[in-house]
């Protein structure tokens, strides 16, 4: 991703700097006016991976991160560890040309939340292990988040966490990562330090139900303090080099999704918010939960401070609304094609969410047949839990088999891929499903190009 100047004209989509000097160039002080902004790809799903990979191959700096819950020295929901994971993605990275420079792997909501049900204790030194592991895998950026209550914390738990506490564990966190990172540079000499990002006044990660009315934006006197005790934490731990490698704060500003609603980006609100990068040269903000906000709202938070932009259920929404309109096509096309074996990807999804509703349950309100509807359909998409159960792959694997078996009619892709057709009819895209998908999660990640370039 490239840096924003106003009232300058649009620069090339490479940058000479690599990606992780970009991110540190964010929290520099800048001349008034002068605005800078990347996007973190919140997605482990394949698909999205390699759209992402794909536009970094042509030199875009590259973002990605990864949950707590994801991928930990557990394996996560994902079976992965953050070795695995990087391994992984470094893999593709080269299949596809990707400099490896060019991407950085950060690690989102880093701290005890897998664990909350636990004993502080217990749950730290996890929460301690995670952290430390990301780093020794080569995860550059950490958001270190121990906002949550624990097993045994006192306390209302209905209210936030007392902030003293969680800026306590933020800084233990931050030792165990600058500990792993010492040790990484006994076989790494140039293994470079990790960045961080504190903070977390968003949903907690796989996000909650959004209500009618849009959250509350941060208040500036909470920041500011939450800000104060996080570097007095520190400090009390000898941490002072890793809080110059602060580069962001998470705040909320006013914008959510929930199952059936987008609360979005109102510059009104913020306007107090904004005043704390005024009071603190060189402040910007993380925003989480960004998914679904249209380019021009996008581009607006990038303009007022926001230079890092999560964006994460949008994209796996991509794969699967992809992944839902091919099944149609099969469809159409199966009596055509009597031997074509349906792979019935709906049905297979339906079921590995049913044999285990720990991802939605809690999440899904209404009766059966409303619960039924957000199970497919919900913004939130809680169906990116479960892609990789062996049933739903099984059933992606023979729906994208059938259709490169056949020859796809164009008038069935303009009917379920209008915009995907454009570009087939002008040799822009090959008739390939999995390029198909991937064009369509590209329209997602269009949205945040364009609000991190100036137009």
């Amino acid at each position: 991703m490239v840096e924003r100047r106003a009232g300058a004209a649009a620069r090339s989509r490479r940058d000479p700097r690599s990606c992780l000097q970009y991110l540190r160039s964010l929290s520099q002080p800048r001349a008034p006016g002068e605005q800078a902004g990347i996007f973190a790809v919140c997605s482990t799903h394949p698909a999205v991976i390699h759209a992402a990979l794909r536009r970094a191959a042509a030199g875009d700096l590259l973002l990605i991160e990864t949950t707590s819950s994801q991928v930990n020295q557990f394996g996560g929901y994902t079976g992965m560890t953050p070795a695995s994971f990087l391994g992984g993605l470094r893999e593709r990275a080269r299949a596809v040309g990707v400099p490896l420079h060019n991407v950085v792997v950060g690690s989102d909501h880093a701290g005890p939340f897998p664990w909350r049900a636990e004993p502080a204790e217990r749950a730290m030194e996890k929460a301690r292990g995670l952290v430390a592991e990301c780093v020794q895998a080569g995860y550059q950026k950490i958001h270190l988040d121990a906002t949550m209550h624990l097993a045994d914390d006192p306390g209302d738990r209905r209210l936030p966490l007392d902030a003293p506490t969680a800026a306590r564990r933020a800084a233990e966190l931050c030792e165990a990562a600058e500990t792993a990172w010492h040790a990484l540079r006994q076989r790494e000499k140039d293994a470079p330090p990790p960045l961080y990002v504190i903070g977390t006044d968003v949903p907690a990660p796989g996000g909650t139900e959004a209500g009618a009315a849009p959250p509350e934006v941060t208040r500036p006197d909470e920041l500011r303090a939450s800000r104060e005790m996080c570097r007095e934490a520190f400090a009390a731990r000898g941490l002072e080099p890793a809080w110059e490698r602060v580069i962001a704060m998470v705040v909320q500003p006013g914008v959510e999704h929930g199952q059936n609603v987008i609360h979005r980006y109102d510059r009104a609100r913020v306007r107090d918010l904004l005043s704390c990068r005024r009071d603190t040269p060189g402040l910007v903000f993380e925003a989480h939960a960004t998914d679904y906000q249209s380019s021009r709202a996008l581009r607006q938070m990038v303009e007022d401070g926001f230079a890092i932009l999560k964006v994460g259920p949008s994209l796996t929404a991509a794969v699967r609304e992809s992944l839902f309109l091919l099944d149609h096509l099969e469809e159409a096309l199966a009596p055509l094609h009597p031997a074509m074996k349906r792979s019935r990807v709906p049905e297979a999804l339906e079921q590995a969410m049913l044999a285990d509703p720990v991802h939605w349950t809690a999440y899904y309100r209404g009766d059966e047949a409303q619960r039924a509807f957000f199970r497919k359909y919900a913004l939130s998409d809680r169906c990116r839990y479960y892609w990789e159960v062996p049933g739903v792959k099984a059933a992606v694997s023979s729906l994208i088999a059938n259709l490169r078996t056949v020859e796809i009619p164009a008038g069935l892709l303009s009917q379920y891929f209008p915009r995907q057709f454009l570009r087939l009819v002008a040799d822009a895209l090959p008739p390939d499903p999995e390029a198909i998908i991937a064009a369509h999660v590209d329209e997602v990640l269009d949205r945040y190009d364009a609000a991190i370039r100036l137009r």
